[in-house]
């Protein structure tokens, strides 16, 4: 097979499988009022269901990837895989808060490989100069899958229940699983047995352009995810649409990844690095903010999707990008490190949110996260004075 022609494949197949794990992922927003009513709790204390994922999530990106360095990337990609489609399969049985945030959490563990593991092999398969399109093409399906999640979770829910929605989502997992094994010979795979399992984190953590990166990231998963989380219990509460509606007006959050991914590889090019980051972060403030001040007005809800969107894909694959070229013999260490900051915030931020919403109500987490968005930036541009697309080759990273 052509060697071009196998990468893009791999590339397909790596979003295919992103694809589920991000509708799988993400797919509790739209669902999270049916959760509530089906356990007879608030909606802020459902909440509890993000957080429980994307803690652990995040936190096994420190283990997987170095093993992923040392052992391989398509060998832990693949046993990932397997173990994610029966861990999502068993969200189904799931009969109260307690038990469905245990197998939630567990789901959140064999996920943890895939995005960051998938970017990683994609650094060692591109050169820098195609790394970004490839990346962005990568996060364009795999976060389709989170934007369509919410139309496909939303119909299942209005037409059966939110029980059928992790059992049809464990079915779907079949698809790349299968693809893995039968593709498994033609992946290629860097294997490092000499790697070290923590020491690169410590001297990651000890550069300044490492830190300032991550700090930008963990914010930005806090204000981003945190935001999200709450978007379908917002349009639930104030136009008291069906799931089916829900569903449908978030998907334009994941349309928004797939078209600005491909249109931000190549702008990223003029713009440069950090302007787009900054424009990223700029979007997702504004959505936040047209939620809180033109929330009541539909289209304007639409709009702030949308534009939450953008926003996220923009700033995340950006800042991807350039972690994946400062970390040349250790992208699996690095990119762990990545998803554990951006996922260690998401799980900050929606549990943060739950408070704020309890405390005070879901129109006001949008004004606080926004706010937070705009901080944000103005740190973004303080802070990541280098950001460029740069490929550095660090003798001991």
């Amino acid at each position: 097979m052509d060697e071009k022609l196998n990468k893009n494949l791999i590339v397909l197949l790596l979003g295919l499988a992103g694809f589920v794990v991000t509708a799988d992922n993400w797919v509790v927003a739209p669902i999270l009022p049916a959760i509530s009513q089906s356990f007879g709790i608030d909606v802020g204390s459902s909440g509890l269901l993000v957080s429980a994922y994307m803690l652990p999530f995040g936190v096994f990106q420190i283990i997987m990837g170095p093993l992923s360095d040392r052992y391989g990337k398509k060998q832990v990609l693949t046993l990932s895989i397997i173990t994610f489609t029966i861990a999502t399969g068993l969200c189904a049985l799931g009969t109260n808060l307690t038990n469905l945030a245990f197998i939630r959490a567990l789901t959140g563990v064999f996920a943890s490989s895939l995005m960051p593991i998938s970017i990683a092999l994609i650094g060692d398969m591109f050169p820098m100069h195609e790394r970004q399109k490839a990346i962005s093409t990568f996060m364009g399906i795999a976060y389709l899958g989170q934007g369509l999640s919410m139309i496909i979770g939303g119909s299942i829910a209005y037409l059966f229940s939110w029980r059928g929605v992790f059992a049809v989502y464990a079915v779907f997992s079949l698809i790349p699983t299968l693809l893995f094994i039968k593709l498994y010979k033609t992946i290629p795979s860097e294997k490092n047995p000499k790697s070290e399992m923590f020491r690169p984190y410590l001297r990651m953590i000890s550069k300044y352009e490492y830190v300032s990166l991550l700090g930008i990231v963990f914010l930005e998963g806090m204000f981003i995810i945190g935001s999200f989380s709450y978007v379908g219990a917002f349009i639930s509460e104030v136009f008291n649409f069906n799931y089916l509606k829900i569903g449908l007006i978030m998907t334009g959050f994941g349309v928004m990844t797939l078209a600005g991914g491909r249109a931000g590889s190549k702008a990223v090019k003029t713009t440069g690095a950090k302007n787009m980051v900054a424009f990223g972060l700029l979007s997702a403030a504004t959505a936040n903010l047209l939620l809180y001040y033109l929330g009541t007005n539909i289209y304007m809800v639409v709009i702030a999707v949308s534009l939450l969107g953008l926003g996220f894909i923009l700033t995340h694959s950006t800042l991807m990008t350039q972690i994946t070229g400062m970390a040349h013999t250790s992208r699996g260490t690095a990119m762990g490190l990545l998803a554990f900051s951006f996922m260690g915030g998401g799980a900050i931020g929606t549990a943060l949110g739950g408070r704020i919403v309890t405390a005070s109500d879901l129109k006001h987490l949008f004004l606080i996260f926004g706010t937070a968005l705009i901080v944000t930036l103005i740190l973004s541009l303080l802070t990541l004075r280098n950001l460029g697309a740069r490929e550095a080759v660090p003798s001991n990273a």
